[in-house]
């Protein structure tokens, strides 16, 4: 009687290649993967399509989305497509992209070298919060068109910040005859500031009065109703600072919030007031 042959066994691991040993796939995250590359082929094919319809550079960047993929196309929708279409970016985003969105616009400046260039540059350096650059920019400008109203007021306002009142008080002036409504208040704000610091107080005033007709900023009633009663006249500082209180109260929700401190500014005035 022959003997029952045993099974034979693979050489080497028996549980290699088992497709039974670890299970099937998931269903959903055989459609997760699915889902990830149609989406990252869509996206591909728009860096590409719009790549080669914008970019200056388009062959450069071509075959660098196409090689270096997938980091090719993200790397294309960072540094080329959010700059060029002015996306507002996260703010931890911004530092790496604004050293070179100055970079080009100081480049602009000097190769094209006239006022309009050298305002878009100091207003980008004041964006980034550099200041002094900015000024200089901004001086650059006015020395091409003296008359230029974005290079005085950017020009009015750095000024300003770096205490800088007779020179502020200057431009902004020199802007209020060409526009008195210039960027809507703004302007004459400022003026009226350089007012309290260079000149009478029963000036700077009569031009706050003025101002607040036409413009009810809650920091234009809170120094006009500083003034009033540092004047002594505690009934219109009173009665501006009501009036400022009663702005703000009846604002919608979300500009109420922008005047939070103006708010709590005048109630601790208010408090400080003597009583009627």
């Amino acid at each position: 009687m022959f003997a029952q042959a045993e099974p034979s066994v693979p050489s080497g691991n028996p549980y290699l290649n088992d497709p039974g040993l670890y299970g099937a796939p998931s269903p959903v995250w055989n459609a997760i993967l699915y889902l990830i590359e149609f989406l990252y082929f869509a996206f591909l094919i728009w860096m590409i399509v719009d790549c080669i319809r914008k970019d200056p550079d388009r062959f450069l960047w071509f075959w660098i989305i196409l090689i270096f993929q997938p980091f090719g196309a993200m790397i294309y929708f960072f540094v080329r497509w959010l700059p060029t279409n002015h996306v507002q970016l996260p703010e931890f985003a911004r530092p790496f992209f604004r050293l070179r969105r100055l970079k080009e616009l100081e480049t602009a400046a000097m190769q094209i070298g006239n006022a309009y260039q050298f305002v878009r540059w100091g207003d980008a350096l004041k964006d980034s919060g550099i200041y002094q650059k900015s000024l200089d920019a901004y001086h650059r400008a006015l020395a091409k068109e003296p008359e230029n109203l974005q290079a005085l007021w950017g020009a009015a306002q750095i000024e300003l910040k770096f205490k800088q009142f007779e020179i502020a008080q200057i431009h902004s002036q020199k802007i209020l005859e060409v526009d008195p409504e210039y960027k809507f208040g703004d302007v004459s704000l400022l003026y009226c500031k350089t007012l309290c610091e260079l000149d009478t107080p029963e000036k700077a005033r009569e031009q706050l009065v003025k101002h607040t007709k036409r413009w009810r900023e809650p920091e234009a009633l809170f120094i006009l109703a500083t003034l009033e009663a540092d004047a002594g006249d505690h009934q219109a500082a009173r009665k501006t600072l009501q009036s400022m209180l009663l702005d703000i109260n009846g604002s919608p929700r979300g500009i109420a919030r922008k005047f939070v401190r103006w708010k709590s500014k005048a109630l601790r005035l208010l408090k400080r007031l003597p009583k009627p």
